[in-house]
């Protein structure tokens, strides 16, 4: 089994732990009081601005390198990718392999006015409104992860709920997806 399917089985299985947690009515609710108070940035703006700009990257540790920082103060790394010139920044809550949560997504959120990409494996729509309550403006969609039919459900509803949508892609084929 190649990594990205193990990722992705080990992902359905957090999101269904979540999902008895939280009911999906339950996340809309939440996902539509975080929007009453704190509107969406606009992340696709951030990215249209003249010049470069840089999506500035939280994550604690990498599977191939291990633990990145031990005495990581989110607050502190986001507030200086803002002062050092960043358009957004680029929230990981990949949990098993990266060690991120919808925490930090949350931490990020109210250290900063920049605009937050939740970068995760996105799988399911549950993910979506978790995405939009816990204070992401826009989610990333791998199509190596995704069928193109599900891949197109995503990107719809989370244009729908808000979200704008970064879409990664690795080779021509998936480009064409």
């Amino acid at each position: 089994m190649s990594a990205l399917k193990e990722i992705v089985e080990s992902t359905r299985a957090a999101v269904d732990r979540r999902a008895q947690q939280c009911s999906s009515e339950q996340l809309r609710r939440a996902a539509a009081e975080r929007l009453r108070r704190d509107p969406v940035r606009p992340f696709r703006a951030a990215l249209a601005a003249p010049g470069l700009t840089l999506i500035a990257e939280h994550k604690r540790r990498s599977p191939s390198a291990g633990l990145i920082r031990e005495d990581l103060a989110l607050e502190q790394v986001v507030r200086a990718y803002e002062r050092g010139g960043a358009g957004a920044l680029s929230i990981l809550t990949e949990e098993s392999r990266f060690g991120g949560s919808l925490e930090d997504l949350r931490t990020a959120r109210a250290a900063t006015g920049l605009p937050i990409l939740r970068k995760d494996f996105l799988i399911d729509p549950f993910q979506l409104h978790e995405s939009v309550a816990s204070g992401a403006d826009a989610v990333l969609l791998i199509v190596a992860a995704l069928a193109p039919e599900q891949l197109e459900s995503l990107h719809a509803q989370a244009r729908a709920a808000g979200l704008d949508a970064l879409v990664e892609v690795h080779d021509r084929s998936e480009l064409e997806v």
